[in-house]
Protein backbone atom coordinates (compact mmCIF):
# COMPACT_ATOMS: atom_id res chain seq x y z
CA UNK A 1 0.00 0.00 0.00
CA UNK A 2 2.80 1.95 0.51
CA UNK A 3 4.51 1.81 -2.23
CA UNK A 4 1.38 2.13 -4.27
CA UNK A 5 0.87 6.03 -2.85
CA UNK A 6 4.70 6.69 -3.53
CA UNK A 7 4.11 5.44 -7.04
CA UNK A 8 0.95 7.62 -7.25
CA UNK A 9 2.66 10.77 -5.48
CA UNK A 10 5.38 10.61 -8.33
CA UNK A 11 3.03 9.92 -11.22
CA UNK A 12 1.07 13.28 -9.79
CA UNK A 13 4.25 15.31 -9.43
CA UNK A 14 5.72 14.60 -12.90
CA UNK A 15 2.06 15.70 -14.36
CA UNK A 16 1.95 19.09 -12.77
CA UNK A 17 5.95 18.79 -13.44
CA UNK A 18 5.29 18.85 -17.07
CA UNK A 19 1.59 20.22 -17.41
CA UNK A 20 2.83 23.53 -17.95
CA UNK A 21 5.60 22.86 -20.39
CA UNK A 22 3.19 20.86 -22.62
CA UNK A 23 0.82 23.73 -22.60
CA UNK A 24 3.72 26.19 -24.05
CA UNK A 25 4.32 23.75 -26.59
CA UNK A 26 0.77 23.32 -27.46
CA UNK A 27 0.26 27.12 -27.81
CA UNK A 28 3.51 27.03 -29.94
CA UNK A 29 2.51 23.90 -32.10
CA UNK A 30 -0.99 25.06 -32.62
CA UNK A 31 -0.24 28.26 -34.89
CA UNK A 32 2.65 26.11 -36.92
CA UNK A 33 0.45 23.19 -37.16
CA UNK A 34 -2.05 25.45 -39.03
CA UNK A 35 0.33 27.05 -40.73
CA UNK A 36 2.40 24.39 -42.22
CA UNK A 37 -0.48 22.51 -43.36
CA UNK A 38 -1.59 25.86 -45.45
CA UNK A 39 2.02 26.28 -46.95
CA UNK A 40 1.62 22.97 -47.98
CA UNK A 41 -1.87 22.83 -50.07
CA UNK A 42 -3.03 20.50 -47.67
CA UNK A 43 -6.59 21.27 -45.71
CA UNK A 44 -5.98 22.89 -42.30
CA UNK A 45 -6.99 20.58 -40.28
CA UNK A 46 -4.01 17.76 -41.61
CA UNK A 47 -1.70 20.01 -39.69
CA UNK A 48 -3.52 19.63 -36.72
CA UNK A 49 -4.03 16.09 -36.95
CA UNK A 50 0.09 15.65 -37.43
CA UNK A 51 0.54 17.56 -34.50
CA UNK A 52 -2.10 15.39 -32.45
CA UNK A 53 -0.37 12.31 -33.58
CA UNK A 54 3.00 13.45 -33.38
CA UNK A 55 2.54 14.03 -29.62
CA UNK A 56 0.15 11.63 -28.25
CA UNK A 57 1.26 8.42 -30.58
CA UNK A 58 5.01 9.12 -31.35
CA UNK A 59 4.79 11.21 -27.50
CA UNK A 60 4.47 7.89 -25.86
CA UNK A 61 6.85 5.31 -28.01
CA UNK A 62 9.68 7.87 -28.23
CA UNK A 63 12.05 7.51 -25.69
CA UNK A 64 13.24 11.50 -25.54
CA UNK A 65 12.28 13.41 -22.63
CA UNK A 66 12.59 16.70 -24.34
CA UNK A 67 11.68 16.18 -28.37
CA UNK A 68 8.11 17.07 -29.33
CA UNK A 69 6.63 15.91 -32.65
CA UNK A 70 4.92 17.02 -35.70
CA UNK A 71 4.52 18.86 -38.76
CA UNK A 72 7.56 20.06 -40.01
CA UNK A 73 8.69 23.26 -42.42
CA UNK A 74 11.21 21.17 -43.73
CA UNK A 75 8.81 19.08 -45.98
CA UNK A 76 6.83 21.55 -47.23
CA UNK A 77 8.49 21.85 -50.16
CA UNK A 78 8.32 17.95 -51.17
CA UNK A 79 4.69 17.56 -49.89
CA UNK A 80 3.10 20.97 -51.70
CA UNK A 81 5.51 19.79 -55.38
CA UNK A 82 3.74 15.93 -55.00
CA UNK A 83 -0.46 17.18 -54.12
CA UNK A 84 0.58 19.56 -56.66
CA UNK A 85 1.27 16.90 -59.35
CA UNK A 86 -0.81 13.93 -58.10
CA UNK A 87 -3.75 16.83 -58.01
CA UNK A 88 -4.74 15.37 -54.95
CA UNK A 89 -4.39 15.23 -51.06
CA UNK A 90 -6.11 11.64 -51.09
CA UNK A 91 -3.09 10.53 -53.05
CA UNK A 92 -0.84 11.97 -51.28
CA UNK A 93 -1.64 10.47 -48.13
CA UNK A 94 0.23 7.01 -49.84
CA UNK A 95 3.35 8.34 -50.09
CA UNK A 96 3.02 9.35 -46.39
CA UNK A 97 1.85 5.68 -45.40
CA UNK A 98 5.71 4.26 -47.38
CA UNK A 99 7.60 7.01 -46.11
CA UNK A 100 6.50 5.65 -42.27
CA UNK A 101 6.79 1.76 -43.45
CA UNK A 102 10.87 2.83 -44.78
CA UNK A 103 11.15 4.55 -41.18
CA UNK A 104 10.00 1.30 -39.44
CA UNK A 105 12.45 -0.67 -41.74
CA UNK A 106 15.13 1.65 -40.67
CA UNK A 107 14.49 1.38 -37.00
CA UNK A 108 14.47 -1.92 -37.18
CA UNK A 109 18.27 -2.57 -38.81
CA UNK A 110 19.75 0.05 -36.68
CA UNK A 111 20.09 2.29 -39.03
CA UNK A 112 19.92 5.33 -36.14
CA UNK A 113 23.48 5.49 -34.85
CA UNK A 114 24.43 8.26 -38.03
CA UNK A 115 24.05 10.84 -35.75
CA UNK A 116 26.21 9.54 -33.36
CA UNK A 117 29.07 10.90 -36.03
CA UNK A 118 28.07 14.63 -36.05
CA UNK A 119 30.28 17.13 -33.72
CA UNK A 120 28.84 18.71 -31.54
CA UNK A 121 30.13 22.10 -33.09
CA UNK A 122 27.68 21.48 -35.97
CA UNK A 123 24.46 20.60 -33.78
CA UNK A 124 25.25 24.07 -31.61
CA UNK A 125 25.61 25.66 -35.29
CA UNK A 126 22.45 23.83 -36.85
CA UNK A 127 20.62 25.06 -33.16
CA UNK A 128 21.62 28.78 -33.33
CA UNK A 129 21.03 28.68 -36.96
CA UNK A 130 17.63 27.10 -36.47
CA UNK A 131 17.08 30.57 -33.05
CA UNK A 132 18.00 32.74 -35.86
CA UNK A 133 15.36 31.55 -38.19
CA UNK A 134 12.63 31.72 -35.87
CA UNK A 135 13.49 35.67 -35.09
CA UNK A 136 13.75 36.43 -38.63
CA UNK A 137 10.54 34.68 -39.61
CA UNK A 138 8.33 36.04 -36.32
CA UNK A 139 9.39 39.63 -36.87
CA UNK A 140 6.21 40.32 -39.18
CA UNK A 141 4.22 39.20 -37.04
CA UNK A 142 5.70 41.28 -34.16
CA UNK A 143 4.40 44.04 -36.43
CA UNK A 144 0.62 42.55 -37.86
CA UNK A 145 1.80 41.63 -40.79
CA UNK A 146 2.57 38.32 -43.09
CA UNK A 147 6.08 39.85 -44.08
CA UNK A 148 7.91 42.57 -44.06
CA UNK A 149 7.05 45.44 -46.84
CA UNK A 150 9.14 48.51 -47.59
CA UNK A 151 7.42 51.20 -49.67
CA UNK A 152 9.56 52.22 -52.45
CA UNK A 153 9.12 55.77 -51.74
CA UNK A 154 8.95 56.33 -47.93
CA UNK A 155 11.46 53.27 -46.90
CA UNK A 156 9.55 52.66 -43.88
CA UNK A 157 7.69 49.35 -42.40
CA UNK A 158 4.16 49.34 -42.37
CA UNK A 159 3.65 48.64 -38.69
CA UNK A 160 0.40 47.92 -36.87
CA UNK A 161 0.52 49.54 -33.66
CA UNK A 162 -1.54 47.49 -31.65
CA UNK A 163 0.08 44.33 -32.66
CA UNK A 164 3.71 45.56 -31.56
CA UNK A 165 2.06 46.41 -28.29
CA UNK A 166 0.84 43.27 -27.70
CA UNK A 167 4.23 41.65 -28.70
CA UNK A 168 6.16 43.81 -26.41
CA UNK A 169 3.59 43.28 -23.66
CA UNK A 170 4.06 39.44 -24.20
CA UNK A 171 7.63 39.74 -23.80
CA UNK A 172 7.86 41.97 -20.77
CA UNK A 173 5.39 38.79 -19.50
CA UNK A 174 7.29 36.22 -20.23
CA UNK A 175 10.83 37.82 -19.06
CA UNK A 176 9.28 39.34 -15.98
CA UNK A 177 7.28 36.01 -14.89
CA UNK A 178 10.65 33.59 -15.14
CA UNK A 179 12.70 36.11 -13.61
CA UNK A 180 10.27 36.46 -10.52
CA UNK A 181 11.09 33.55 -7.67
CA UNK A 182 7.64 34.41 -6.43
CA UNK A 183 5.21 33.80 -9.80
CA UNK A 184 7.94 31.30 -10.66
CA UNK A 185 6.51 29.01 -8.09
CA UNK A 186 3.36 28.47 -9.67
CA UNK A 187 3.97 25.92 -12.08
CA UNK A 188 0.77 24.84 -13.87
CA UNK A 189 0.46 28.73 -14.85
CA UNK A 190 3.02 29.05 -17.34
CA UNK A 191 4.58 32.32 -18.50
CA UNK A 192 2.98 31.77 -22.04
CA UNK A 193 -0.06 31.13 -21.30
CA UNK A 194 -0.13 34.27 -18.93
CA UNK A 195 0.55 36.12 -22.29
CA UNK A 196 -1.50 34.51 -23.93
CA UNK A 197 -4.67 35.66 -21.32
CA UNK A 198 -3.75 38.91 -21.37
CA UNK A 199 -3.10 39.62 -25.15
CA UNK A 200 -6.91 37.96 -25.92
CA UNK A 201 -8.14 40.26 -23.09
CA UNK A 202 -6.31 43.68 -24.53
CA UNK A 203 -7.38 42.78 -27.79
CA UNK A 204 -11.24 42.26 -27.50
CA UNK A 205 -10.91 45.65 -25.10
CA UNK A 206 -9.53 47.60 -28.28
CA UNK A 207 -12.42 45.77 -30.11
CA UNK A 208 -14.83 46.49 -27.64
CA UNK A 209 -13.73 50.16 -27.84
CA UNK A 210 -13.39 50.21 -31.80
CA UNK A 211 -9.82 51.40 -31.94
CA UNK A 212 -7.85 51.20 -34.93
CA UNK A 213 -5.24 49.12 -32.23
CA UNK A 214 -7.40 45.94 -32.59
CA UNK A 215 -5.78 42.97 -34.62
CA UNK A 216 -6.72 42.57 -37.70
CA UNK A 217 -8.79 38.95 -38.19
CA UNK A 218 -5.58 37.71 -40.70
CA UNK A 219 -3.39 38.23 -37.68
CA UNK A 220 -5.50 36.31 -35.41
CA UNK A 221 -4.84 32.03 -34.97
CA UNK A 222 -7.29 30.24 -37.89
CA UNK A 223 -8.82 27.06 -36.53
CA UNK A 224 -11.64 24.97 -38.41
CA UNK A 225 -14.68 25.36 -36.11
CA UNK A 226 -16.28 21.81 -35.59
CA UNK A 227 -20.20 22.12 -34.95
CA UNK A 228 -20.66 18.85 -34.62
CA UNK A 229 -19.14 14.92 -35.11
CA UNK A 230 -20.43 15.30 -38.86
CA UNK A 231 -18.29 18.24 -39.36
CA UNK A 232 -15.10 16.57 -38.27
CA UNK A 233 -16.19 13.32 -40.68
CA UNK A 234 -16.09 16.14 -43.35
CA UNK A 235 -12.50 17.71 -42.39
CA UNK A 236 -10.95 14.40 -42.01
CA UNK A 237 -9.41 13.09 -45.72
CA UNK A 238 -8.70 9.60 -45.78
CA UNK A 239 -6.35 8.03 -47.95
CA UNK A 240 -6.68 6.73 -51.92
CA UNK A 241 -5.46 3.32 -51.79
CA UNK A 242 -5.29 3.56 -55.53
CA UNK A 243 -2.42 5.31 -55.36
CA UNK A 244 -0.18 2.67 -54.28
CA UNK A 245 0.09 1.86 -58.06
CA UNK A 246 1.69 4.88 -59.10
CA UNK A 247 5.30 4.87 -59.39
CA UNK A 248 5.80 8.69 -58.48
CA UNK A 249 4.08 8.24 -55.20
CA UNK A 250 6.62 5.34 -54.28
CA UNK A 251 9.30 8.20 -54.99
CA UNK A 252 8.03 10.50 -53.41
CA UNK A 253 7.41 8.30 -49.79
CA UNK A 254 11.05 7.40 -50.05
CA UNK A 255 12.12 11.05 -50.45
CA UNK A 256 9.97 11.86 -47.40
CA UNK A 257 11.51 9.08 -45.67
CA UNK A 258 14.82 10.08 -45.89
CA UNK A 259 14.23 13.94 -45.20
CA UNK A 260 11.87 13.06 -42.33
CA UNK A 261 14.65 10.64 -40.65
CA UNK A 262 17.78 12.93 -41.19
CA UNK A 263 15.78 15.85 -39.52
CA UNK A 264 14.20 13.51 -36.74
CA UNK A 265 17.99 12.47 -35.76
CA UNK A 266 19.60 15.56 -35.78
CA UNK A 267 16.39 17.61 -33.82
CA UNK A 268 16.62 14.52 -31.51
CA UNK A 269 20.77 15.06 -30.86
CA UNK A 270 19.68 18.94 -30.37
CA UNK A 271 17.19 17.93 -27.73
CA UNK A 272 19.20 15.54 -26.21
CA UNK A 273 21.68 18.43 -25.71
CA UNK A 274 18.91 20.76 -24.44
CA UNK A 275 18.07 18.28 -21.41
CA UNK A 276 18.93 19.77 -18.41
CA UNK A 277 19.71 15.98 -17.68
CA UNK A 278 21.96 14.97 -20.58
CA UNK A 279 19.49 11.71 -21.04
CA UNK A 280 19.68 10.07 -23.93
CA UNK A 281 17.48 8.62 -26.97
CA UNK A 282 17.74 5.89 -28.72
CA UNK A 283 17.88 6.97 -32.19
CA UNK A 284 16.52 3.48 -33.49
CA UNK A 285 13.18 3.65 -31.16
CA UNK A 286 12.69 6.69 -32.08
CA UNK A 287 12.88 6.01 -36.00
CA UNK A 288 10.55 3.39 -35.11
CA UNK A 289 8.12 5.12 -33.23
CA UNK A 290 8.26 7.89 -35.98
CA UNK A 291 6.90 5.10 -38.50
CA UNK A 292 3.92 4.32 -36.51
CA UNK A 293 3.35 8.02 -35.99
CA UNK A 294 3.71 8.78 -39.99
CA UNK A 295 1.71 5.30 -40.78
CA UNK A 296 -1.16 6.75 -38.61
CA UNK A 297 -1.11 10.28 -39.31
CA UNK A 298 -1.53 9.68 -43.11
CA UNK A 299 -4.40 6.46 -42.45
CA UNK A 300 -6.25 9.58 -40.41
CA UNK A 301 -5.30 12.28 -43.36
CA UNK A 302 -2.48 13.93 -41.19
CA UNK A 303 0.42 15.45 -42.71
CA UNK A 304 4.11 13.40 -43.03
CA UNK A 305 5.63 14.40 -39.38
CA UNK A 306 9.22 14.45 -37.80
CA UNK A 307 10.95 15.12 -34.54
CA UNK A 308 11.05 19.36 -34.49
CA UNK A 309 13.28 21.51 -32.80
CA UNK A 310 11.41 24.89 -32.32
CA UNK A 311 8.73 22.77 -30.38
CA UNK A 312 11.41 20.57 -28.76
CA UNK A 313 13.26 23.85 -27.72
CA UNK A 314 10.07 25.03 -26.16
CA UNK A 315 9.65 22.43 -24.31
CA UNK A 316 13.10 22.42 -22.54
CA UNK A 317 12.85 25.94 -22.07
CA UNK A 318 9.62 25.73 -20.00
CA UNK A 319 10.91 23.57 -18.15
CA UNK A 320 10.19 20.10 -19.57
CA UNK A 321 11.35 16.96 -17.88
CA UNK A 322 9.56 14.35 -19.13
CA UNK A 323 8.15 13.36 -22.42
CA UNK A 324 4.38 13.56 -21.08
CA UNK A 325 4.89 17.10 -21.56
CA UNK A 326 4.76 16.11 -25.48
CA UNK A 327 1.69 13.68 -24.62
CA UNK A 328 -0.31 16.46 -22.99
CA UNK A 329 0.84 18.82 -25.90
CA UNK A 330 -0.93 16.22 -28.25
CA UNK A 331 -3.89 15.64 -26.08
CA UNK A 332 -4.79 19.45 -26.11
CA UNK A 333 -4.65 19.78 -29.48
CA UNK A 334 -7.43 16.94 -29.53
CA UNK A 335 -9.20 18.65 -26.90
CA UNK A 336 -8.87 22.14 -27.56
CA UNK A 337 -9.71 21.73 -31.69
CA UNK A 338 -12.91 19.96 -30.63
CA UNK A 339 -14.17 22.09 -27.40
CA UNK A 340 -12.95 25.38 -28.32
CA UNK A 341 -11.74 26.49 -31.53
CA UNK A 342 -13.53 28.99 -31.38
CA UNK A 343 -11.70 31.14 -28.50
CA UNK A 344 -8.63 29.83 -29.92
CA UNK A 345 -9.14 31.50 -32.62
CA UNK A 346 -8.63 35.18 -30.52
CA UNK A 347 -5.55 34.30 -30.34
CA UNK A 348 -3.38 37.31 -31.78
CA UNK A 349 -0.62 35.74 -33.86
CA UNK A 350 2.22 38.58 -32.36
CA UNK A 351 1.72 37.09 -29.13
CA UNK A 352 2.87 33.38 -30.03
CA UNK A 353 5.54 35.57 -32.31
CA UNK A 354 6.83 36.87 -29.06
CA UNK A 355 7.15 33.61 -27.66
CA UNK A 356 8.74 32.09 -30.49
CA UNK A 357 11.41 34.59 -30.54
CA UNK A 358 12.32 33.92 -26.95
CA UNK A 359 12.83 30.31 -27.91
CA UNK A 360 15.06 31.60 -30.41
CA UNK A 361 17.23 33.99 -28.72
CA UNK A 362 18.17 31.08 -26.17
CA UNK A 363 18.89 29.06 -29.26
CA UNK A 364 21.62 31.61 -30.89
CA UNK A 365 22.42 33.87 -27.69
CA UNK A 366 25.80 35.45 -27.99
CA UNK A 367 27.29 33.55 -24.76
CA UNK A 368 27.08 30.57 -27.32
CA UNK A 369 29.42 32.57 -29.57
CA UNK A 370 31.73 33.03 -27.07
CA UNK A 371 32.14 29.35 -25.77
CA UNK A 372 33.05 28.39 -29.37
CA UNK A 373 35.35 31.05 -30.10
CA UNK A 374 37.17 30.45 -26.74
CA UNK A 375 37.26 26.78 -27.87
CA UNK A 376 39.41 27.78 -30.94
CA UNK A 377 39.33 27.68 -34.96
CA UNK A 378 39.00 23.88 -34.78
CA UNK A 379 35.38 24.27 -33.41
CA UNK A 380 34.32 27.58 -34.03
CA UNK A 381 34.68 27.65 -37.69
CA UNK A 382 32.45 24.56 -38.31
CA UNK A 383 30.13 25.80 -35.65
CA UNK A 384 29.84 29.70 -37.82
CA UNK A 385 29.53 27.72 -41.15
CA UNK A 386 26.88 25.70 -40.32
CA UNK A 387 24.54 28.45 -38.20
CA UNK A 388 25.27 30.52 -41.80
CA UNK A 389 24.28 27.75 -44.12
CA UNK A 390 21.06 27.33 -42.21
CA UNK A 391 20.09 30.26 -42.26
CA UNK A 392 20.66 30.93 -46.21
CA UNK A 393 19.75 27.27 -47.52
CA UNK A 394 18.01 24.97 -45.24
CA UNK A 395 19.08 22.44 -42.48
CA UNK A 396 20.39 19.89 -44.09
CA UNK A 397 22.25 21.37 -46.56
CA UNK A 398 23.84 23.60 -43.63
CA UNK A 399 24.39 20.54 -41.23
CA UNK A 400 26.07 18.43 -44.26
CA UNK A 401 28.54 21.85 -45.42
CA UNK A 402 29.11 21.76 -41.16
CA UNK A 403 29.95 18.52 -41.66
CA UNK A 404 32.00 19.19 -44.67
CA UNK A 405 34.12 21.45 -43.44
CA UNK A 406 34.76 19.43 -39.91
CA UNK A 407 36.13 16.49 -41.72
CA UNK A 408 38.69 18.93 -43.84
CA UNK A 409 39.87 20.48 -40.19
CA UNK A 410 40.22 16.42 -38.82
CA UNK A 411 41.99 15.30 -42.21
CA UNK A 412 44.55 19.04 -41.40
CA UNK A 413 44.95 17.99 -37.96
CA UNK A 414 45.92 14.78 -38.68
CA UNK A 415 48.37 15.54 -41.09
CA UNK A 416 50.28 17.17 -38.25
CA UNK A 417 49.11 14.91 -35.31
CA UNK A 418 51.27 12.30 -35.89
CA UNK A 419 54.30 13.90 -36.06
CA UNK A 420 55.94 17.03 -37.77
CA UNK A 421 59.71 19.07 -37.09
CA UNK A 422 60.77 22.21 -39.74
CA UNK A 423 64.03 22.46 -41.05
CA UNK A 424 64.66 25.34 -38.42
CA UNK A 425 63.63 22.91 -35.92
CA UNK A 426 66.19 19.81 -37.22
CA UNK A 427 69.21 22.24 -37.95
CA UNK A 428 71.07 21.82 -34.62
CA UNK A 429 70.02 18.54 -33.28
CA UNK A 430 72.64 15.67 -33.59
CA UNK A 431 70.41 12.97 -32.67
CA UNK A 432 66.85 13.44 -33.03
CA UNK A 433 63.96 11.47 -31.72
CA UNK A 434 60.26 10.89 -33.28
CA UNK A 435 57.44 9.54 -30.93
CA UNK A 436 55.32 8.13 -33.36
CA UNK A 437 51.51 8.29 -32.35
CA UNK A 438 49.01 6.02 -31.13
CA UNK A 439 48.09 5.10 -34.51
CA UNK A 440 49.53 6.20 -38.05
CA UNK A 441 47.21 6.29 -40.70
CA UNK A 442 47.65 7.40 -44.15
CA UNK A 443 46.77 10.78 -43.29
CA UNK A 444 50.09 11.28 -41.66
CA UNK A 445 52.39 10.51 -44.20
CA UNK A 446 52.44 13.96 -45.65
CA UNK A 447 53.40 15.14 -42.16
CA UNK A 448 56.01 12.29 -41.37
CA UNK A 449 57.58 12.78 -44.85
CA UNK A 450 58.20 16.84 -44.48
CA UNK A 451 59.57 15.58 -41.05
CA UNK A 452 62.08 12.80 -42.43
CA UNK A 453 63.04 15.35 -45.56
CA UNK A 454 64.53 17.95 -42.90
CA UNK A 455 66.72 15.75 -40.93
CA UNK A 456 70.18 16.83 -42.05
CA UNK A 457 72.90 14.84 -42.74
CA UNK A 458 75.46 13.14 -40.53
CA UNK A 459 72.85 12.99 -37.60
CA UNK A 460 71.44 10.00 -35.85
CA UNK A 461 67.16 9.82 -35.43
CA UNK A 462 65.53 7.38 -33.54
CA UNK A 463 62.00 6.29 -34.66
CA UNK A 464 59.85 5.12 -31.30
CA UNK A 465 56.95 3.02 -31.87
CA UNK A 466 56.98 1.65 -28.69
CA UNK A 467 53.38 3.23 -28.44
CA UNK A 468 51.90 2.74 -31.87
CA UNK A 469 49.12 0.33 -32.63
CA UNK A 470 48.87 0.88 -35.49
CA UNK A 471 50.84 1.80 -38.53
CA UNK A 472 49.63 2.02 -42.09
CA UNK A 473 51.55 0.01 -44.74
CA UNK A 474 51.97 3.71 -46.82
CA UNK A 475 53.56 4.76 -43.66
CA UNK A 476 56.02 1.70 -43.20
CA UNK A 477 57.17 1.67 -46.67
CA UNK A 478 57.99 5.50 -46.37
CA UNK A 479 60.22 4.64 -43.22
CA UNK A 480 61.72 2.05 -45.19
CA UNK A 481 62.64 3.93 -48.05
CA UNK A 482 63.96 6.69 -45.66
CA UNK A 483 66.50 4.00 -44.05
CA UNK A 484 67.33 2.10 -46.31
CA UNK A 485 68.40 4.94 -49.34
CA UNK A 486 67.63 8.53 -48.27
CA UNK A 487 69.70 7.92 -44.65
CA UNK A 488 72.56 5.52 -46.28
CA UNK A 489 72.95 8.71 -48.96
CA UNK A 490 73.04 11.13 -46.51
CA UNK A 491 75.38 9.31 -43.58
CA UNK A 492 72.32 9.44 -41.00
CA UNK A 493 72.33 6.97 -38.40
CA UNK A 494 68.55 5.41 -38.51
CA UNK A 495 67.43 3.59 -34.90
CA UNK A 496 63.17 1.95 -35.13
CA UNK A 497 62.12 1.32 -31.76
CA UNK A 498 59.86 -0.99 -30.95
CA UNK A 499 58.40 -1.76 -34.23
CA UNK A 500 55.89 -4.89 -33.98
CA UNK A 501 57.79 -7.88 -35.79
CA UNK A 502 55.26 -7.70 -38.04
CA UNK A 503 56.46 -4.69 -40.16
CA UNK A 504 60.24 -6.52 -39.60
CA UNK A 505 59.27 -7.83 -43.27
CA UNK A 506 59.21 -4.40 -44.61
CA UNK A 507 62.22 -2.92 -42.86
CA UNK A 508 65.89 -4.29 -45.00
CA UNK A 509 68.70 -4.80 -42.11
CA UNK A 510 71.45 -2.31 -43.63
CA UNK A 511 74.46 -1.52 -41.45
CA UNK A 512 72.79 2.24 -40.23
CA UNK A 513 69.77 0.79 -39.78
CA UNK A 514 69.37 -0.59 -36.03
CA UNK A 515 65.91 -2.14 -35.12
CA UNK A 516 64.80 -2.36 -30.84
CA UNK A 517 61.81 -4.54 -30.31
CA UNK A 518 59.83 -3.04 -27.63
CA UNK A 519 59.03 -5.91 -24.73
CA UNK A 520 56.08 -7.51 -25.28
CA UNK A 521 55.83 -7.07 -28.60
Amino acid sequence: MPQTLHQENLKSSLFKQNFASGLVVFLVALPLCLGIALASGAPPLSGIISGIIGGMIIGWLSTSHISVAGPAAGLVAIVLGAITQLGSFELFLCAGIIAGVIQLILGIIRAGSITNYIPVAVIEGMLAGIGILIIVKQLPYTIGTDKLVFDGTASFINIHLGALIITLLSMLIILGWDRSTKLKKIKLLPSALIAVIVSILLNNLFIDLDSHLAVPENQLVHLPVLSSWQDLKDFVIFPDFSGFTNPFIWVTGATIAIVASIETLLSIEAADRLDAKRRLTDSNQELRAQGVGNIVSSLLGGLPITAVIVRSSANANAGATHKLSAIIHGVLLLICVLAIPALLNQIPLATLAAVLILVGYKLARPSVFKHFWHKGIYQFIPFIITMVAVVLFDLLKGVGLGLIISILFILHGNMKRAYYLSREELADASQIRLNLAEEVSFLNKAAIKKTLKNIQPNSMVIINAEHTAYIAYDVLELIEDFATIYAKENNIRVVLKGFKSDYDSHIDQHSNIKVEHHRGI
